[in-house]
């Protein structure tokens, strides 16, 4: 029987450690997922406002985005 305790004891630390280690992963990839986020959202903005102060130049990057792109995917 002291054999059959000590297996069990030994079962739950490493399901413990193992739910220990998910809970971890879990936390630190919702933390990256935020920071990603919020770095996705600050490029946005930073992308609005050149547009907005730079109208010009964004609507000739624009257009040669679209061209080069164009001539890209027609495969000549």
């Amino acid at each position: 029987m002291e054999t059959i305790d000590k297996a069990a004891s030994s079962a739950h630390e490493t399901i413990d450690k193992i739910a220990s280690a998910t809970t971890n992963a879990a936390e630190s990839l919702s933390d990256k997922g935020r920071q990603l986020k919020n770095s996705e959202q600050q490029l946005l903005e930073n992308c609005r406002g050149y547009v907005r102060d730079n109208p010009v130049t964004s609507l000739g990057i624009a257009v040669a985005a679209g061209f080069l792109l164009s001539r890209v995917m027609s495969g000549r």
